[in-house]
């Protein structure tokens, strides 16, 4: 496959890429087409690599509405919701839901999601049911698994040897909910426990965060302390930490260097967050989301994640990144060029470096795996929910989609509307 004719993200224009044995060839100009090489107009439109989801919940997805709507729209009362569903699920419901979720989510450019999955049921049927998710999706999605006490590591009296039982069976990231244990210095022991169990495996941690608007919520501080003590750096990541919203500054400007001294990474779920966050209060009302311009400018990865698609806690969604992209810049006021570009990279690049996914990117020797946007750069491309034309992944076609057009008959005025008025589509 050679591609002429793209932009890519870092402002290169006019360039044209080869594909060759499931791998970037070249990346260059004008380049010479090989015989008997598929060769596709880019029309000048963007060329990016996937998109990545950094967070997400696949056990729960689209299953909003069972046994009953969230009607509060709380974070408890999702918990709870969830508690309910659980003793009623049904292995080949979670594979058949988590399998059209990833139809949608390959049909928007989504070609990894690191999921975590719930393993205080003593059945690990949601467990069972992504591992087997994960097999089936694996030519066409990378589908990392995260082992995530729910209900609270040292709350759920089964919780621990559970997750061990998930870690035997091949979930690759340890997980934790540290403020959801019944007392802060619980919350603190799950943390010390479970980065213990990582070093001892040699695995990755994933942990729910301070996900509250209490400003003494701190176990993102145990988190980047257990990350020196044991020589985890690189390998954590810290995700939601809505409490620093709420956070006194001096006490988060020492946070934050403590994290960056750890090499800490960071996902913010903007939809979810600014959705949950706030709730018991009146006006003024928090946004909740962590603050991402100061953990950037700190130099730590920072991605953004959908989180949730029609759940407990989440009744919207789409597995569009571009959606989460567009939501974490207006909650963050990221409206800068730069700052824009970095909204897009927290869904490209920077979680893909979070997952620790190799071959990633546009490079020579990287995979082929792409998508072709309607849209002349990452800006562009937030402000239009840009149409995936095109979904590549190791140089094969997964998905197609049609340029959105509109034709008008309006007296007077042009027959056809340019591209970058959305509002206007008819198609």
């Amino acid at each position: 496959m050679l591609i002429r004719d793209v932009c890519l993200p870092d402002g290169r224009q006019g360039i044209d890429l080869l594909v060759q044995g499931g791998r970037i060839a070249a990346v260059a100009p004008r380049l010479a087409a090989p015989a008997g090489v598929e060769v596709i107009d880019g029309q000048g439109w963007l060329l990016s690599p996937p998109f990545v989801d950094a967070h997400f919940h696949l056990d729960a997805a689209l299953s909003h509405g069972l046994p009953r709507v969230n009607e509060s729209g709380t974070l408890l009362e999702g918990i709870a919701l969830w508690g309910e569903l659980k003793p009623r699920l049904t292995q080949e419901a979670v594979v058949e839901r988590a399998l059209r979720y990833c139809d949608w989510a390959v049909a928007r450019g989504l070609l990894a999601i690191r999921s975590h999955v719930d393993v205080c049921d003593e059945r690990l049927l949601a467990v069972e049911a992504l591992l087997q998710v994960k097999k089936q999706v694996a030519p066409y999605l990378d589908l990392q698994l995260v082992a995530f006490p729910q209900d609270g590591l040292l709350r759920s009296s089964n919780a621990l040897a559970n997750l061990n039982r998930a870690l035997d069976l091949g979930v690759e990231v340890v997980g934790g909910i540290p403020h959801h244990e019944r007392t802060m210095a619980q919350g603190s022991e799950s943390v010390r426990i479970l980065c213990e169990l990582a070093a001892e495996r040699g695995l990755r941690v994933d942990m729910h965060c301070d996900e509250s608007d209490d400003p003494l919520s701190r176990h993102v501080e145990t988190l980047a302390f257990e990350t020196q003590r044991l020589s985890l750096q690189g390998r954590v990541t810290g995700s939601h930490l809505t409490s620093m919203h709420s956070m006194d500054n001096y006490y988060a400007a020492k946070l934050i260097a403590l994290m960056a001294e750890s090499r800490l990474s960071v996902v913010a779920n903007p939809l979810i967050n600014i959705t949950l966050q706030g709730r018991f209060d009146s006006y003024p009302r928090r946004r909740g989301m962590t603050r991402v311009p100061e953990l950037l400018a700190a130099g730590l990865d920072v991605a953004f994640g959908h989180d949730c698609v029609l759940d407990p806690w989440y009744s919207l969604g789409s597995a569009d990144m571009l959606e989460v992209a567009a939501m974490g810049l207006h909650v963050a006021q990221m409206t800068s060029r730069a700052a824009m570009r970095q909204c897009f990279e927290a869904v490209t690049s920077q979680a893909a470096r979070i997952l620790g996914l190799s071959g990633y990117g546009l490079e020579v020797g990287c995979h082929a795996d792409f998508v072709l946007l309607q849209a002349r750069s990452p800006e562009e491309a937030i402000r239009l929910r840009a149409a995936r034309l095109l979904v590549v992944r190791r140089g094969q076609v997964l998905s197609r989609m049609a340029p959105a057009t509109a034709t008008l008959d309006l007296p007077g005025r042009p027959a056809a509307v340019d591209w970058c008025f959305p509002a206007l589509k008819a198609s």
